[in-house]
């Protein structure tokens, strides 16, 4: 099988763009040039998709750990399943009437209802295999909110919170453990579905209703309420350290899920319903690990107990408050060459080019003119017009006449009193390293002084007082991290490690994750990517591809249009829900991991780059993606808990086709912005991933995800754009300048950062190879220090005493001695000595 994200190298369009452009950084320098109508023709073709994501107004999305409760829930079955509501409702309905007589569920008291729940965990533990599931649907009846004794969705969702609750303190969930242990081993299971030419939803029935029961649990107690009762918050604690911690000599729930998914993956269980396996890891992680705000407050008491400054912002809320800017024009990727404008136009650039040349503050006066300011249409349509009131082709290439950097010459009108605005204020705080303080105080000694004084970072002694000035702004901006801590701990652990004493590791849930995964994690992170390169919007099928829709697929394919439609929309929106638990999964792992300890954080990155994470992101957004955030798959009369408590209306064609009315796709736009903050992740300081980003041509791709009109995507975009503009070249920054000036004003400022301008010392590629290869050997002294201690350790003492050593008493088995000489011949007699090799070795 093909290594997961490999295709998206080569799936990359050769020029990051299809303009023609040959160079791949969308700059038009001239190289493959293009026939004059052809490329009008790729013009008109830009022209109109940049004008549609114009139109695109700003999407009111607020990021979270999840979408709404019920949401979550629907998410859990696909529309194929819609048919199991009724028999999960007929199963508890036909025990419920042989146990209780003359009642209904909701009618019943608390302890009468307990009583009920422990004779069908009674009744699971049958041997025969069918009435087994039975009694599983009943329960999942429960855990679904006994939807036949309710009037609305709200009622539904309330008995389903209850219910859930009620089940946990009676023990289903450690039930319901067993039996998906079962369902796991079963040989005969697996068999028949390895022998299927075709697996279907009937080959993953025991499962599904298991992992049904188990999500349904796990999200509704999750899910916290200022009105939950003591009883229940209670009940949520013990539940998250049962989840956390190995109870009863079994791993972690979470380790269990991961295990599926790399026997999903290797072809053993191909029926293994893999969209609830994988919905239920995340959830799991973020019961047990907790979601972004938590990870605040953990960030916030960690860099209280290491005493370091607490932090200048809350970066949850900064980028809340943010604004989307407008999408830059697409148009300025065709190149000058392939479109010459008329002389008249050339002579106008020309002059702008030469007063552009002669001003080095430009970016000064466009923090000054708010070029995404968006309250006046109007002004924006008047500045975005051409002077001589034609909208020419050619005026729509002439980058520098439509906006320009510069104050325009006396003999032209001046700027409106309405189209020039004071800035208010970056939204970050400035942050400076101390490498960065120490790379200045090394040049600024080279050239004043002649030689360095190493990290020194206060002694200033013959630098002149401009340089004191710099200094004294770069420390009021300095910024400690917590990975900078622990890498220093890390270095002393290294060299004194008999001095310091053995480190004391707290048992939190993160380590005890971490520890459980450590020596599967590569495999871990293949079978993820590999399942996430499945269910890619641009993935196309191949033989040899993974098959992910065995939980979706029915028993008989569709025979009609509708039919089909209805499929084809299910499968559509099971991909979109594997690619939101992964995205989702894989960031929370990273932050936690990050936040623990900055080498668990590393060593799962590096697994993930040399997985080829980085050319698969880049390949999911190689698509129109302002269409696949707008994409309309789903059927929302189909969705729980509606489906459950309505008369189903007749489908249509034509309903499936306009599908709902919401602005956007909530799910797919969350998994944008996690591929895109795992993208971050991954790159950020890291040079040679930062040349992967450039290699793969990526920054026509992210620049087309602009498009979407929602702050915290752009910021992430714009993000991965600043790092790697340094080694576009001069030409791609000048036809840029509207997405430069964004960066500048969205993306926290580095100084010293040299971004816009292309010196950074540390961009040279000889040291690419070494970086990684330093880091992994960090990475392996860390895993070996902390987590491999050999009994016969080079530093335990040595007893030397002949007398002591054979006075040790030893524990033996109690019928040692009826199998003393044999073992004596076996182990002593029989063996032959080389004396030679053994002083060799001593």
């Amino acid at each position: 099988m093909e290594e997961p994200g490999a295709p998206g190298a080569g799936s990359l369009p050769a020029n990051g763009n299809g303009n023609g452009n040959g160079n791949g950084n969308g700059n038009g320098n001239g190289k493959g040039k293009t026939a004059a109508p052809k490329g009008r023709e790729a013009f008109r073709n830009q022209r109109r998709e940049s004008e549609g994501s114009v139109d695109c107004p700003t999407l009111e999305f607020e990021y979270g750990d999840a979408d709404g409760h019920a949401a979550e829930l629907s998410e859990l079955y696909s529309y194929t399943e819609n048919l199991e509501f009724t028999a999960n409702r007929r199963c508890f309905e036909e025990d419920f009437k042989i146990q209780v007589q003359g009642k209904e569920w909701l009618e019943l008291e608390e302890d009468a209802q307990k009583t009920y729940v422990m004779g069908l965990l009674d009744r699971l533990e049958v041997v025969s295999r069918e009435r087994r599931l039975k009694v599983a649907r009943a329960v999942l009846y429960l855990a679904q909110g006994t939807f036949g004794e309710c009037d609305s969705e709200v009622d539904v969702l309330h008995w389903s919170r209850y219910n859930c609750f009620l089940l946990y303190q009676m023990g289903t969930f450690s039930a319901f453990l067993e039996l998906l242990h079962m369902e796991i081993d079963n040989s005969q299971a697996c068999g028949s579905a390895l022998r299927k030419p075709a697996v279907s939803i009937a080959d993953s029935t025991e499962l599904r209703v298991l992992l049904s029961v188990m999500y349904l649990m796990v999200e509704n107690i999750r899910l916290e309420r200022e009105t939950d009762p003591c009883g229940w918050r209670t009940a949520r604690e013990t539940f998250r350290t049962e989840l956390s911690f190995s109870m009863h000599n079994e791993e972690p729930f979470a380790l269990l899920l991961f295990s599926m998914v790399t026997k999903f993956c290797s072809g053993l269980a191909p029926h293994f319903p893999i969209k609830k396996v994988l919905l239920l890891l995340w959830k799991v992680v973020m019961f047990t690990l907790g979601g972004f705000e938590h990870l605040q407050t953990l960030k916030i008491q960690k860099r209280a107990e290491l005493g370091l400054p607490p932090l200048a912002e809350d970066s949850i809320q900064v980028v809340k408050s943010m604004r989307a800017a407008s999408p830059p024009s697409y148009t300025l990727d065709l190149g000058e060459s392939q479109l010459a404008p008329p002389p008249s136009k050339l002579r106008g650039r020309r002059g702008s080019r030469r007063q552009l040349l002669t001003k080095q503050d430009s970016l000064d006066i466009y923090n000054e003119r708010d070029l995404f300011k968006t309250e006046d249409p109007a002004t924006e349509e008047e500045e975005d017009s051409p002077s001589d009131g034609e909208r020419t082709l050619d005026g729509e290439l002439d980058l520098l006449e439509q906006d320009p950097l510069v104050p325009p010459p006396p003999s032209q009108a001046p700027l409106s009193a309405e189209r020039v605005t004071f800035p208010k204020g970056l939204p970050w705080a400035p942050k400076v390293r101390q490498k960065d303080i120490e790379h200045f105080l090394e040049m600024s000694r080279n050239k004043f002084i002649g030689f360095t004084l190493g990290q020194d970072t206060d002694t200033l002694v013959g630098l002149p007082r401009p340089i004191h000035e710099s200094v004294k702004t770069l420390k009021q901006h300095k910024y400690i991290s917590i990975a900078d801590v622990q890498i220093k701990n890390e270095e002393e652990l290294e060299k004194c490690p008999m001095s310091l004493g053995e480190e004391v590791v707290p048992e939190t849930p993160c380590e005890i994750l971490y520890q459980g995964m450590l020596y599967s994690l590569p495999q871990y992170m293949i079978a993820l990517l590999k399942i996430l390169l499945a269910a890619a919007p641009t993935s196309k099928a191949k033989t040899d591809s993974i098959n992910i829709l065995a939980d979706v697929l029915p028993e008989e394919m569709p025979i009609t249009v509708l039919q089909s439609m209805k499929l084809g929309i299910d499968v559509n929106r099971h991909k979109e829900i594997i690619v939101k638990s992964i995205s989702a999964l894989l960031l929370l792992l990273l932050k936690h991991f990050k936040l623990n300890h900055i080498y668990q954080f590393e060593y799962i990155s590096q697994h993930l780059v040399f997985a080829n994470c980085i050319p698969l992101i880049l390949k999911f957004f190689n698509q129109n993606i302002l269409s696949y955030i707008t994409a309309k798959n789903s059927i929302s009369v189909l969705d729980y808990p509606g489906c459950t408590i309505q008369d189903l209306p007749e489908l249509t064609t034509e309903s499936l086709e306009t599908g709902d009315n919401n602005q956007f796709c909530w799910r797919n736009l969350f998994s944008c912005i996690n591929l895109l903050r795992l993208l971050n992740k991954l790159t950020k300081w890291k040079h040679s991933r930062t040349m992967m980003l450039v290699v793969f041509k990526s920054a026509p791709i992210l620049k087309r995800a602009l498009k979407v009109k929602q702050a915290m995507l752009q910021l992430y975009v714009l993000k991965l754009l600043k790092m790697q503009t340094k080694y576009l070249g001069r030409q791609w920054r000048k036809s840029n300048m509207k997405t430069m000036s964004a960066i500048y004003q969205k993306v926290r400022h580095r100084m010293n950062d040299d971004w816009a301008y292309g010196n950074d010392i540390d961009a040279r590629p000889w040291d690419f190879q070494a970086e990684e290869c330093t880091l992994r050997a960090n990475i392996e002294a860390f895993n070996s220090r902390r987590y491999d201690k050999p009994q016969d350790s080079e530093f335990s003492p040595v007893d030397n005493c002949l007398q002591s050593v054979l006075g040790q008493r030893l524990d033996l088995p109690e019928d040692f001695h009826y199998s003393y000489e044999l073992w004596l011949e076996r182990e002593v007699f029989s063996q032959p000595i080389c004396w030679e090799e053994l002083l060799q070795n001593h």
